[in-house]
């Protein structure tokens, strides 16, 4: 499972290039990566799972995240061609791309809106997410996790290459 992500606001023009060169390297040649290491044991067992946590970002764009949308939309590439080049080796590749999660990834997001409504954690957060995401849900991550323990199961066999939103609505709009 290929679970790593970091992320910088900025508009575009003024989107320093250091930052943008390590968004990239976390969120999409990280995941690369480790596939491409991981691919031959799971071609020789005949069978495997390459769960790839993308972001509704990998779907959509929202203004000031040039490099995180870039790099999630790679990601949910790379896990398109990754499920072709390994569909008849018992191998499947998806990626989940969730909305709003209960992360640490959010807090900066969280403080700017208390501060630019002069409120609460709470209210800010209700801001935040119903600005996007209709079912107004902070997502706990284990319901991540089961997403991807469903991915994995026998269930799960038939799906790849698929990128899932679990995103309360979002691209839903």
């Amino acid at each position: 499972m290929n679970n790593a992500g970091i992320q910088h606001t900025a508009p575009l023009e003024t989107f320093a290039l250091e930052r943008w060169d390590a968004i990239q390297a976390v969120n999409l040649r990280a995941p690369f990566l480790l596939t491409q290491a991981a691919l031959p044991g799971m071609r020789a067992a005949g069978w495997g799972r390459v769960i790839n946590v993308a972001s509704v970002h990998g779907l959509v764009g929202s203004v000031h995240k040039a490099a995180y949308v870039a790099a999630k939309h790679g990601l949910v590439g790379l896990t398109k061609v990754s499920a072709l080049e390994t569909a008849t080796d018992g191998i499947t590749v998806n990626a989940i791309c969730p909305g709003w999660t209960e992360t640490p990834i959010l807090e900066p997001q969280i403080q700017a809106r208390g501060e630019q409504l002069s409120t609460g954690r709470d209210a800010a957060i209700r801001s935040l997410v119903l600005e996007k995401q209709p079912n107004a849900t902070l997502m706990p991550p284990a319901w991540i996790g089961d997403l991807a323990a469903f991915l994995c199961s026998e269930a799960g066999a038939g799906i790849t290459g698929a990128a899932l939103p679990m995103d309360g609505g979002w691209t839903a709009q």
